[in-house]
């Protein structure tokens, strides 16, 4: 049986503590109104982190949390981001994978690990990814900007709650 899923993933990071709150968003059809889905928002905390590393590790916890619910039914996904990181991801793949995920200059890039994992479930999962512009005035946003918003809000949220 063949599903199609929405994922919407966001992240919110204190650069001065490392500390940040990735949120998700699981849908299978953008119907519902979006105040009736604040509840189904997933919030994690992650440490020792930037706001790239958090959006990528946020992807991947969501991806594997649905991957072990799931119950091994094909599924096609669509993940929504605002990661600029993670759209551009595949366009690097190549480079990246050929030049052993070095840098021009012979540094092993930082997130390398990171990179390789999420190839690997591009490759599990063959999702599609959507750039979503984050941070639109509300009157701006159409139904998929405004279902994001819900987890830009749980992850500023949760964050602001950490550090009261």
């Amino acid at each position: 049986m063949d599903t199609h899923w929405h994922l919407l993933t966001d992240g919110s990071v204190n650069t001065q503590t490392k500390v940040g709150y990735g949120a998700c968003l699981w849908l299978q059809e953008f119907t519902a109104p979006t105040d009736l889905l604040k509840h189904t928002v997933t919030v994690k905390r992650f440490e020792a982190t930037s706001s790239t590393k958090l959006e990528l590790e946020t992807l991947i916890w969501s991806l594997h949390e649905h991957l072990a619910s799931a119950n091994k039914q094909t599924i096609e996904i669509t993940v929504y981001t605002d990661s600029q990181n993670i759209i551009n991801l595949p366009g690097r793949r190549a480079r990246l994978e050929r030049d052993d995920y070095f840098s021009r200059n012979k540094k092993q890039l930082k997130h390398h690990q990171l990179y390789k994992v999420f190839y690997s479930l591009m490759d599990h999962l063959h999702f599609k990814l959507v750039k979503v512009l984050g941070h639109q005035p509300s009157g701006n946003r159409d139904l998929i900007a405004q279902h994001f918003s819900l987890v830009d809000q749980a992850a500023r949220q949760a964050l602001r709650a950490d550090t009261l």
